[in-house]
């Protein structure tokens, strides 16, 4: 029997489809997860995916290293710059040790799948795998990457149960607090002891305002006088003072977590005595005067301090007059929270509204901000007008002098609107010797 062959006839051009090339950026990553410490280094990665990409003839055009945890979304700057390069094409391969090394969060791996499913991304190749833009290759790079988020989580409530169990046994985790020190041997994880050269100093600071009745800043002083320094070689500011002579640690007892109502018996060595601190508690709270409400001023938490850098708190002060009634006035000063001893001196509320009018002949302010909000006061002025005063739509105002307003909104303004025009300005502000600076 005879065979003939028979040929399909091809009707107009012929259509053939080439390959996108690949060109790839090599992603190294090092975590500072605990399991990430038994695997490979950033340059051993980078030294065996170099060998792979000599042996296959891939085209490495960008190396990238970065040792960042992967579990928060976002987070990694150099992962983040890589995906937009990607978006940009500058090149469409992805040359990695291992999946993980992309992600263990659904964020970032649903950013990757984007990246395939938009062909952004034409390849991702690991060690031992490759993923394309193909159904399988993707359901089993979400597969992968679940899996590593499902660790992460995982770990999480393994370590959580595990420092619960050393808080039962009375150790408490995390850093010593100063006067103690954090035991380096792994078996005696979370054991603190005592530090023979600064507990002497920590116990003479209960000992001073328990029985002595000394202050926070009296502490502060002298300490600076006898240059005690904790164990990071910077001296104790006078918040880290109250946050010491108002830890249980250092009689024995700790709350672990914080603020979740479970204490502990430590069975570290205490430094003080329960007695001694609860009189020191008593001395504390003979000091302190309780706020009987609270009030916010225009300029708080807006200002810094020019001499040390702290923020710029406000006061209010009443003055009975000799014909009755009272007068309110409000200064503005350092809170000192960086310097005990600053002597920036406080300025009244007047005099400061006036040196910012002065200023905004000079600063930069956001115009686009700004004229948004002009924009709405002129609309509610001239629906006043024409509605209530019969003013005639074509003598409505259509121009605003931006920085007189904005003069006008510092003297005439609610506290709101003065708050929002400070935050218009792009320039940040500092008080120093009554004088208004921009930094």
């Amino acid at each position: 029997m005879e065979h003939t062959a028979t040929r399909a006839r091809i009707s107009g051009p012929l259509t053939v489809a080439i390959a996108t090339p690949v060109t790839y950026c090599l992603y190294a990553r090092k975590s500072t997860e605990e399991e990430d410490r038994q695997a490979l280094s950033i340059e051993s990665q980078v030294r065996e995916m170099t060998d792979l990409a000599q042996k296959e003839g891939l085209n490495v055009v960008e190396l990238k290293r970065e040792s960042h945890s992967s579990k928060e979304v976002g987070q990694r700057a150099v992962y983040n710059e890589m995906l937009a390069e990607i978006r940009t094409g500058k090149y469409n391969g992805i040359l990695t040790w291992a999946p993980d090394r992309l992600s263990r969060n659904a964020g970032d791996l649903g950013a990757v799948v984007d990246l395939l499913d938009s062909k952004h991304l034409v390849e991702i190749r690991t060690y031992t795998q490759k993923f394309t833009n193909n159904p399988n290759e993707k359901f089993m790079l979400m597969i992968l990457g679940s899996q590593a988020k499902l660790e992460n989580d995982q770990k999480v409530i393994n370590v959580k149960r595990g420092l619960r169990a050393r808080a039962e046994m009375g150790y408490r985790p995390g850093l010593a607090p100063t006067g103690y020190l954090n035991e380096k041997d792994r078996d005696k994880r979370c054991q603190m002891r005592v530090d023979p050269k600064r507990s002497i100093v920590v116990r003479q600071i209960f000992e001073k305002v328990g029985n002595e009745g000394w202050s926070g800043r009296q502490v502060y002083r002298w300490l600076k006088k006898i240059g005690f320094k904790a164990r990071s070689g910077k001296p104790l500011v006078l918040g880290n003072i109250y946050l010491l002579i108002r830890n249980p640690f250092y009689y024995g007892e700790f709350e672990y977590p914080y603020g979740s109502g479970n204490w502990y018996q430590g069975k570290h060595d205490p430094i003080i005595t329960k007695e001694l601190f609860e009189k020191v508690q008593a001395s504390i709270a003979d000091h302190y005067i309780p706020k009987t409400e609270s009030k916010e001023f225009a300029f708080t938490k807006l200002i810094t301090c020019g001499y040390c850098g702290s923020g710029i708190t406000a006061d209010e002060k009443w003055k009975l007059l000799k014909g009755g009634g009272s007068a309110r006035y409000v200064y503005y000063r350092c809170t000192r929270g960086k310097g005990v001893e600053c002597a920036n001196p406080p300025i009244n509320e007047p005099q400061l509204i006036e040196a910012l009018s002065a200023l905004l002949d000079t600063v930069h302010i956001d115009e686009l901000g700004m004229k948004a909000r002009i924009e709405e006061e002129l609309a509610r002025y001239n629906k006043f007008r024409i509605g209530v005063l019969g003013a005639s739509k074509k003598d409505r105002a259509t121009d605003i002098d931006i920085r007189n307003y904005a003069k006008y909104l510092l003297k005439e303004g609610t506290l709101t609107e003065k708050r929002e025009l400070l935050a218009c300005l792009k320039s940040k502000l500092t008080l120093q010797d009554r004088c208004i600076g921009l930094v």
